[in-house]
């Protein structure tokens, strides 16, 4: 029986993956790598750091694949996100069944946790679905961007008594909910926190946390709205791309 490991590899710091994944890397013939192209290529060179690093006395191949686009320009988005989702399982699929041979066992490399938007997991369930390629898979959590941000920051996400909400730059465009105080912002491309009322909001925000590149700004929303906008956008320049995460918190809890 083929086997998968679905392995959180943490937040970009090779330090951040667990003793968990080191064990799991560990068992891996052959590493899937999907290739999202060349302004990305420091997301293949990372993972493959990670292997290099912390797989020991084990022969292993990684196998690359170009990952298809997302249509980012259909209004429909969820309709274009489970369309692009099943290209990504038709890829994922052939590699499975092509590259894996029987007794072997095969991984993705997920950035932060498997859990937490991304769509790795998604793409399993299709596959296994689709009953054309037998495997049975194992997914290993890892240290997540939000875990890393509230780390390098030095704070507690939640305070006492209070819940915190996990969202995308897409819905906090909307507003802050009107009765949670603190609200953690993934996926923004666009500086969404821009359309908040900020007099009474802090912002704790960070880019390539944990690695070399690591950028971090906190302080009061307001003042500090521009300058994000600002070295968020220089970075990305340089870089070509950015993963960066922040807390939105209300200073007078509501």
């Amino acid at each position: 029986m083929r086997k998968v490991f679905v392995i959180g590899i943490g937040a970009g710091n090779p330090d951040y993956v667990t003793v968990q994944a080191i064990n799991a890397l560990n068992q891996v013939d052959v590493f899937f790598i999907m290739d999202k192209g060349q302004e990305k290529e420091d997301l293949v060179r990372l993972r493959k750091e990670i292997c290099q690093r912390h797989v020991k006395n084990k022969v292993y191949r990684t196998v690359e694949a170009a990952d298809p686009p997302r249509d980012r320009t259909s209004s429909a988005y969820v309709s274009a996100v489970r369309a692009w989702h099943e290209r990504r399982a038709d890829i994922y699929e052939r590699l499975i069944a092509e590259e894996l041979g029987d007794g072997e066992c095969g991984a993705f490399l997920v950035w932060g946790d498997p859990s937490l938007y991304d769509s790795t997991l998604r793409i399993i369930d299709r596959i296994v679905a689709r009953a054309t390629v037998a495997f049975e898979y194992e997914v290993i959590p890892g240290i997540s961007a939000i875990q890393a941000l509230a780390a390098r920051h030095k704070i507690a996400l939640n305070r006492i008594g209070r819940p915190i909400h996990i969202t995308t730059g897409r819905r906090i465009a909307e507003g802050l909910p009107s009765d949670i105080d603190d609200v953690v912002v993934m996926l923004d491309a666009d500086c969404s926190f821009k359309a908040i009322d900020n007099s009474d909001v802090d912002i704790y925000w960070g880019a390539y946390i944990g690695t070399e590149d690591e950028i971090l700004v906190a302080g009061n929303l307001r003042e500090h709205m521009e300058d994000i906008q600002r070295v968020r956008a220089e970075a990305k320049g340089r870089k070509g791309w950015i993963m960066d995460t922040y807390l939105l918190r209300r200073t007078k809890e509501q």
